[in-house]
């Protein structure tokens, strides 16, 4: 085969091989960030007709039986040499007890510098118990209500990058911090939840007050955190979206290595010939 047509067999050959690795790169991707979306906290008008004094009765019986030995009776909190001691509860409110529960951040697991989020430990009618017990222990704020449909996304982006991008990057998926904390990553995290946890400053997080953050920019933030969850990628895969660092590392691994040996098979012929003129 001559130089000419080897050249012309090459490029769809190599297309096609770099399409392939592209995709499985993509698809592999997709697979790791999954689908951890948690819940919404229903609002008080999906809770229905319950009986309150019935709810707040089952949340005690839960905390009585789950929460005590860390939080103390009545949620008065405890200080006990070589016990997990867990802060008082009167007046966190509703939110706190809602963040914390339908995070899976408690029950805690293990002491260490921040609780670890994890899988909902409670069900929700649980969740919603524990949390009407823990809001009638004190004046406390209440589960937020977060309109995303109606947001600024773009208003949202300029403040989640001026105000959160330090900490969880700009793309949501989270960094260290110092003395062994980290910030979280926010890509499966719902937007009552987000919304919480500026109002709560869990960790290492600051609160940031209505007088930081209206409820309006609290849900712009929120509706742009919650357009991380699946950005628009218009140069293809978005490689986990954690910036320069995962893009060279594909070139060096993939693109450079496909590129020689694209060279090699492309010149192939033409080495060889030279091999026969030199031989001769």
């Amino acid at each position: 085969m001559s130089s000419d047509r080897r050249v012309k067999w090459a490029t769809p050959v190599v297309a096609t091989v770099l399409v392939a690795a592209a995709l499985v790169l993509w698809r592999g991707v997709a697979l790791a960030q999954g689908d951890d979306n948690q819940p919404e906290a229903p609002t008080k008008q999906e809770q229905g007709d319950v009986n309150e004094d019935e709810m707040r009765a089952s949340g005690k019986e839960l905390y009585d039986t789950s929460c005590v030995s860390c939080h103390g009776p009545g949620g008065i909190g405890q200080d006990i040499p070589g016990a997990i001691n867990g802060p008082p509860l009167i007046g966190v409110g509703e939110l706190a007890a809602d963040f914390m529960l339908r995070t899976g951040r408690m029950p805690l697991a293990q002491p260490g510098p921040q609780a670890p989020i994890k899988p909902e430990a409670y069900t929700d009618e649980e969740i919603r118990a524990l949390v009407a017990y823990v809001g009638s222990l004190g004046d406390g704020p209440p589960i937020p209500e977060v309109d995303t449909a109606n947001a600024d996304v773009a208003r949202g982006g300029v403040l989640y990058r001026a105000n959160c991008q330090p900490c969880h990057n700009a793309s949501a998926i989270g960094g260290a911090l110092s003395y062994g904390a980290h910030a979280p990553a926010l890509t499966s995290v719902e937007s009552t939840q987000v919304v919480e946890a500026m109002r709560y400053g869990p960790g290492e997080m600051p609160v940031f007050g209505e007088d930081v953050f209206s409820s309006e920019d609290a849900g712009n933030i929120a509706s742009y955190i919650e357009y991380l969850h699946n950005p628009y990628d218009p140069g293809g895969a978005g490689l986990g979206h954690s910036g320069p660092t995962a893009e060279g590392f594909v070139i060096w691994v993939l693109g450079i290595p496909a590129a020689i040996l694209a060279v090699r098979w492309i010149t192939k012929e033409h080495r060889r010939r030279k091999r026969e003129v030199t031989d001769a």
